[in-house]
């Protein structure tokens, strides 16, 4: 790899034709970027839902008719919160297994070269010991709220397995912790602890309020990881890694819930109460991801500083929020 104009320029990609399910998307946006950052010649085909129903062989068939892709970087999910995990488990179950079910089988009848599947740290057990390695993913259950989409994503493991050893089909199984940053989903009714968080903030600021609820005890901790290290992670590793054996992709930092909470308040001039709502769940009591596979697989590693990323988050919210009329963008806005 080489760099170009202050771009990481790869001849990997060059003359490439490459899928991106989900490439409108919050991580796939990001990308997208990344990987035209990469190469002057690669043709990055997104399938857009409004065109192609990724639930249905017919609309997968046709999108790699058309698109011709020699390689596919599966990031597309039906994904959301604890609230919205405990109102669709069905959905959430059904449309992630079914996705990544059918586009390996397609990719794999049309002889693609390479399909990186994006699986979730929702499948490790529920009480995994920190920090998890992948060596623990089939050891329990997962934290029941996710539990449905957790294994929807880690059946995808199993088929990647089972699809190099009958038929030399090359696919590659990536666990990101949980991501953040410009573009997120910041709905209320679907969106992650740290959008969530920030939109609650600044609108209670502008509000005048005296207080925010925040969901649980706040007592769990998460790991997060930035968007743009996400989408560097993943490109490495299409670009370098060729074994079926899952990979965490993470910062390999911890924090509990109430201090990320009392640190984004801070960073948003929020100056009134938190207040936590008990009677929702904690869901999983800890996160924090070994991260040393990635490294010694494809030398990859997580760059931005957590309160960086916080910040580029919180002001990218700040500049673009009024542009919607719901106080914020979706994910694939």
């Amino acid at each position: 790899m080489v760099r170009t104009g202050g771009l990481a320029m790869s001849s990997y990609w060059e003359g490439q034709t490459v899928m991106v399910t989900g490439g409108a998307g919050f991580l796939g946006s990001h990308l997208v970027e990344e990987l035209e950052a990469r190469s002057d010649t690669v043709d990055v085909f997104v399938p857009r839902s409004n065109e192609y129903d990724l639930r249905e062989r017919t609309d997968i068939r046709r999108a790699f008719t058309q698109s011709g892709a020699d390689v596919v970087v599966h990031l597309a999910a039906t994904v959301g919160g604890i609230g919205a995990n405990r109102e669709n488990p069905g959905r959430y179950f059904y449309d992630n297994a079914i996705m990544g079910i059918e586009l390996l089988e397609m990719a794999r009848q049309f002889d693609v070269d390479k399909f990186t599947i994006l699986g979730t740290i929702c499948s490790y057990p529920n009480h995994t010991e920190v920090p998890f390695s992948e060596d623990d993913l089939f050891d329990g259950y997962p934290e029941e709220t996710n539990a449905p989409y957790g294994i929807a994503k880690k059946a995808l493991l199993t088929q990647s397995r089972a699809y190099r050893k009958q038929y030399d089909f090359n696919s590659i199984y990536l666990m990101p912790v949980n991501l953040y940053g410009p573009r997120d989903d910041f709905d209320l009714h679907s969106a992650h602890v740290i959008p969530a968080i920030i939109r609650k903030c600044i609108e209670a600021r502008e509000r005048g309020d005296d207080s925010i609820t925040a969901w649980g005890t706040g007592e769990p901790t998460r790991e997060f990881l930035y968007v743009k290290d996400a989408a560097r992670g993943i490109l490495d590793a299409t670009e370098r890694y060729d074994r079926s054996n899952p990979v965490n992709l993470g910062s390999g930092a911890e924090i509990s819930i109430r201090a990320l909470i009392e640190r984004i308040a801070d960073m948003t001039d929020f100056e009134g109460d938190i207040k936590w709502d008990t009677s929702k769940p904690d869901g999983q009591p800890r996160r924090r991801l070994d991260t040393s596979r990635a490294k010694e697989y494809f030398d990859w590693t997580a760059q931005t500083d957590f309160e960086d990323g916080l910040r580029r988050t919180i002001d990218w919210y700040e500049a673009v929020r009024t542009d919607y009329p719901a106080g914020g963008p979706r994910a694939d806005a």
